[in-house]
Formats: structure tokens, C-alpha cells, sequence
């Protein structure tokens, strides 16, 4: 039985691109460390959408839909960020992250909070880091 938290799979597919989108332009790489488009990010995400609690459900979809509207206060073209050419896509990033409006700028920080687990969590980043692998994940958290 679904818990009454827990978003049907149905919906899951359009939620998850929205994320997806919103995290490969906030969390690009550089040449010595992977960006988290190259980390697995379609597996994490699903997951994510899947086990995580309402409110975490809430927060990540609301602030990737928040990435995806606010071109306009940041770049100013009245475009969502997945059509922005890749010079844009790149400055309405950083212009989010330092806005003056807290709820765009804190929008920005929960893409980056919620995705920065997966990030450095991920064994390339902590190689790369120099840092050992965690080990496998028990399983043993989980809400359903």
C-alpha cells in the first residue's frame, strides 16, 4: 500500500526531468572533479522522488521549478533555463545563487544542498578528493 507522502511513479517522469535540469546547470564540472550530470544523477533522482519525505519532495521540486522560472530576474529573457544557450545557462546559475530576493537565493542553496549529498557522497568526486569510498549504503533508512 502507497503511503499518502509517497508520489505515485506516474508522476515521478516530468518532476524528475525539472531536477535533473536545475542540477546539471547548477553543479557543472571543472577539469579535475565530475559535475552531477556525470555521477549517475538519473538513478539518484528517481530515487530521491521516490523515498524521500513530503516536505524533501517539496523543497527540491518547488526549487528546481524555481531554477527553471526565474531566467527573467537573472538574465532577463523571459525563457525557462533549459532554453537558455549554455553562456546564459551558466550566468543565470550564478546570478541565482547571489540574488537579492532570499527566496530565489535560497531556492538556488536547495538544488545545491539536496544534489551536494549525491555529489560527495559519489566514489569519483571522493577519489578525486583523495578520500576514501564510503562503504555500500546498508538500506536500513528507509521510510517505506
Amino acid at each position: 500500500m502507497e503511503r499518502a507522502h509517497t508520489i505515485p511513479h506516474r508522476r515521478l517522469d516530468p518532476t524528475a526531468a525539472v531536477v535533473r535540469s536545475a542540477v546539471r546547470a547548477m553543479m557543472p564540472g571543472s577539469s579535475t572533479l565530475p559535475g552531477c550530470g556525470e555521477l549517475e544523477l538519473d538513478a539518484f533522482v528517481r530515487r530521491l522522488l521516490h523515498e524521500a519525505s513530503w516536505p524533501m519532495w517539496l523543497a527540491t521540486t518547488a526549487s528546481s521549478l524555481a531554477f527553471v522560472l526565474t531566467p527573467p530576474l537573472t538574465v532577463y529573457l523571459p525563457l525557462p533555463s533549459f532554453l537558455l544557450p549554455a553562456s546564459l545557462l551558466d550566468r543565470h546559475a550564478d546570478r541565482m545563487s547571489g540574488h537579492a530576493l532570499y527566496p530565489v537565493r535560497q531556492a538556488a542553496m536547495m538544488v545545491k544542498t539536496v544534489m551536494g549529498m549525491h555529489w560527495g557522497a559519489h566514489p569519483r568526486v571522493r577519489e578525486a578528493l583523495a578520500l576514501p569510498p564510503y562503504p555500500e549504503d546498508p538500506g536500513t533508512w528507509r521510510t517505506h
